[in-house]
């Protein structure tokens, strides 16, 4: 008898950094196999990683990833995943938004949805030239310049949840390879 097998598209945050916090690409695919993980992909040395699992459970899913990664590396890796038909609605969220804008967007990936106050307060952080979005987990910012935006991963961990961020081209290149 076969276990059902769950497709994850998991987000590593503040890896490959600095000289303290590598973890090659090499590296992660060998966690996650040692973590029952099978299929394993990456896209960039920036900590995406597509795979397989028995677990179906998000939650239950980061948690096992993060356990399995500290034990490689010896420091903490907080570990965002989606499925790929989340991943799907995060890219149409972010193409909604972005409609009409022609600076940079990025896009917030969280552990968890933010409350209706916790949105408010994440969006009239935003600077003047800088419009944000909060759509489930995700905050989607449109900016000028990303080195000068008040919207940091520190401010949306702050306000909503443990993120990463992604810049839009990262995000539509893991849902046409992994979607």
């Amino acid at each position: 008898m076969t276990s059902e097998l769950h497709t994850w598209i998991a987000f590593l945050r503040a890896i490959n950094l600095g000289a303290n916090r590598k973890f090659p690409k090499q590296a992660i695919t060998a966690a996650v196999v040692r973590a029952g993980g099978t299929e394993v992909e990456t896209y960039i040395n920036t900590g995406n990683v597509r795979f397989d699992h028995p677990v179906g459970d998000r939650a239950e899913m980061e948690a096992i990833l993060e356990e399995a990664f500290a034990a490689d590396r010896f420091f903490e890796v907080p570990t965002i995943c989606t499925t790929p038909a989340e991943l799907t609605v995060i890219a149409a969220d972010a193409a909604a938004v972005g409609a009409g804008h022609d600076g940079r967007q990025f896009v917030f990936l969280c552990k968890e949805p933010s409350d209706s106050s916790a949105r408010d307060a994440l969006v009239a952080r935003a600077g003047d030239s800088e419009r944000v979005y909060v759509i489930g987990r995700a905050v989607h910012l449109l900016t000028d310049s990303f080195h000068d935006t008040k919207i940091s991963n520190a401010v949306v961990e702050r306000h909503i949840a443990t993120s990463t961020n992604r810049n839009l081209n990262v995000i539509r290149t893991l849902v046409d390879r992994w979607a």
